[in-house]
Formats: structure tokens, sequence, C-alpha cells
């Protein structure tokens, strides 16, 4: 079987969730028996990847992304929407396209308060884009929805397939006790954008840090990440008097994002809106550190099986206080559990199911 994978950026480029999965994935089905993968974005390509070049402005980009030569007889499966060969152009080509559709472009523009005619604009060009796609992977039912009634895809051509993690790369450590680590931590690692509920976790954090009688056992935000609203974020801490509990430590690597994990209790995803899955959940779970999230798109799913209590309201400051508070408490799954549960999305197990699907189209 030939697949050729078309993306957005390789991850070392442009660290961020889509990047992550394209990467991931793209690496699991060259490790997957008959599979004979390509994969194209722009940077620094992982494994045997190939890449379009240095990102430059967009419609070299678009123009670039066009320039690679579609292999007749396979699966040409495209991530993003802008970048890549359209579905006439594959099937021309004597390809089968399929598209990923890991989040609407236009809505999420929408919900960082762009323009209402450019939201427009991208959501037609969104919706031309996906049109004529033997099969869309989403990552979650909610996405299937969205694609189907905000763009006008076939509902029988979508189909849902969670995300994986790499088990390789996080590893699992026991929650050190408090004497030999100081106070406990909560770690959040989101890009800093409205739409992932920083500002509701640090609302939330003010509650939190009030509940305290002890201020020497005061628990610890880490915050991880980069985005258009760190500053604002920031100025909220300070105005809720929150600068000795909460740190931003910006956008960190793999190695220093496992050093987090391990030194955390537990971590919190607060998304309002538009949430796919969220793959830094599964991350949490790989390194043993149980995620309290927000009942929104894919997040209950990385959850459930293991404990249904971990998913509170989006938005509800309240709820998200009190279970930040519980899971202190000691009433959060233990590390083993939480690896174990991590287990069920082993690469390898989401790189098969998608070749399953591949095969179902070339059949």
């Amino acid at each position: 079987m030939r697949v050729q994978m078309a993306g957005s950026e390789w991850f070392r480029t442009r660290p961020g969730g889509l990047n992550r999965y394209f990467e991931d994935l793209y690496l699991a089905l060259a490790a997957t028996n008959g599979v004979q993968v390509s994969a194209h974005a722009f940077g620094d390509p992982a494994g045997d990847g190939s890449s379009w070049g240095v990102p430059r402005s967009l419609p070299k980009r678009v123009w670039a992304s066009t320039r690679t030569k579609v292999e007749p007889g396979g699966i040409v499966d495209r991530h993003f929407a802008l970048y890549g060969h359209g579905a006439r152009s594959v099937e021309r080509s004597g390809s089968t396209p399929v598209i990923h559709f890991q989040g609407p472009w236009s809505l999420e523009s929408k919900t960082a308060g762009q323009a209402e005619m450019l939201v427009a604009a991208k959501r037609a060009f969104e919706r031309g884009r996906y049109r004529g796609a033997r099969l869309a992977v989403v990552l979650c039912k909610e996405f299937g929805e969205i694609l189907v009634h905000e763009f006008g895809f076939d509902a029988a051509r979508v189909v849902v397939i969670p995300p994986g993690v790499n088990l390789e790369r996080f590893r699992v450590a026991p929650i050190r006790e408090e004497r030999d680590r100081g106070p406990k931590s909560v770690l959040c690692v989101r890009r800093l954008e409205r739409r992932m509920g920083i500002d509701v976790l640090i609302r939330a954090w003010r509650m939190v840090v009030d509940s305290g009688s002890d201020t020497a056992s005061v628990p610890h935000l880490d915050i991880v990440g980069v985005g258009t609203e760190g500053a604002a974020l920031r100025e909220l801490v300070e105005t809720l008097d929150l600068d000795t509990h909460v740190t931003f430590h910006g956008r960190l690597d793999d190695a220093g994002l496992a050093d987090r994990y391990e030194q955390s209790e537990l971590t919190v995803i607060p998304t309002r809106s538009l949430e796919g899955f969220g793959l830094i959940a599964l991350e949490s779970l790989a390194s043993g550190r149980a995620p309290i999230v927000s009942r929104v798109g894919g997040l209950p799913d990385a959850v459930e099986g293991l404990d249904g209590s971990l998913v509170v309201p989006p938005e509800d400051e309240d709820a998200l206080a009190g279970r930040i508070l519980s899971a202190l408490g000691g009433v959060v799954p233990d590390p083993a559990s939480c690896r174990r549960h991590a287990e069920r999305f082993d690469w390898k197990l989401v790189a098969a199911r998608h070749v399953r699907e591949y095969e179902t189209l070339l059949a």
C-alpha cells in the first residue's frame, strides 16, 4: 500500500497538536509492515519525511505544497485544508483522496476575533478543499458533526479514529512525597489562546489558593505554552494577586515537558471550545498523570473508562476548582492506572486502524 501525506509544518519547526499528530502518524505508518508512506510539510522533517522548504508567505506556501508529484494507485491524505493537492487533481492522477479534519480553520479564526469577511472567505475555501474526498478522518464525533453540518461533507464518508500517543516519549515516575518536593504542582500545557480556557483556570486557581490555610503548602500552577493571549493572561495573574502561585514557562522541548510532568501531581485542560481531542491529555496519561478536562469535543473520550469525574463543565470555575482540590487531596487515578489507560492509544493500534480504512477504499 502506498500512502502520501500532506501536512502543514513538521513538529520541530512549529510545535503544536496538528503537527505532532501528523508527524507521529507518519512515523507509525512508516513502521507498519506492508505500508510505503511518504510525508511532506514545511520545515525540518522527521524520519525520512520530505520538506516543502522554509515557511514563507501564504501564497508561496500554497503553491509549493502542490509541486509534489502524486503517485498513482495509492492514498493521498491531506491534513490541513490549505496545503497539498485537491481531490480532483488526486483522482486524475489515479489515486484516492482522503482528508484529516483536525479542526475548522475558519471557526477557530472566528473564536479568535477575526473579521467576519475573512472568516467567511476561509470557510468557503475550506468547503471547497474538503469537497470530493473519499474519506474524512476525524478525532471525535463532535468534529464529524461540524464537518457535515458546517461544510456539507457526506456523513457516510466520515470515520472517527482517536489519535495516538508515543509511549516511549514519556516516562512514568511516582508522585514524590511533599516533604521531598515542596508545594504540590498542577500543570497546564496549552497554546495561550482564548478558546483554550486558560483564563478560566487562572480564576479557578484563585479559589484553589484561597482554600488553603497553610501558606507553605499552597499548590503551584505551571503553565507551558505560547500564544496571542500570553500578555492578557499574565495581566490576569497579576490582577488576581497570583504572581507567587503561577509560573509561565513558555515553550518547552520534549525533555523539558517530560520533566515538568514528573514534577506535577496532575494536569488540567480547560478548553472552552473547538477541541478535536487534546493530544496533551494522552501525553499526560502516558506520563502517569491524570488530566482534568472540560466537556468539550473529544476531551471526555480521552478519560472515558478511567474516571468520569475528571470531566468538568467548560467555563465553570467553581467546578474546576473543586475537582482540582479533590484531586490534590488524593481523589485521582494513580500513575500506573493512567499509564495503562494511555496504552489503549498506542500509535501502533491507531496506525492499524488507518490502514484498515485505506484498504477498504482501495478494495
